[in-house]
């Protein structure tokens, strides 16, 4: 599910910052944008995190 789920956010993230780069933007859409990318890469971070953790937990069995 994670590699799935990294990919959602990959793709939204990409879509996002697209929009971020239209110069049409005004300031405050601008600013909702920048949370909005600030807010997926933060979720990226925390399945990359459980990914890691998990993949340890399998590495290292606990006794």
């Amino acid at each position: 599910m994670t590699q799935l789920r990294l990919t959602e956010l990959t793709d939204e993230l990409e879509r996002v910052a697209d929009r971020l780069r239209a110069a049409d933007l005004d300031p405050h859409d601008a600013a909702r944008l920048v949370d909005e990318c600030a807010r997926l890469a933060a979720a990226a971070a925390s399945e990359l995190d459980r990914a890691a953790r998990a993949a340890g937990e399998q590495v290292n069995p606990q006794p």
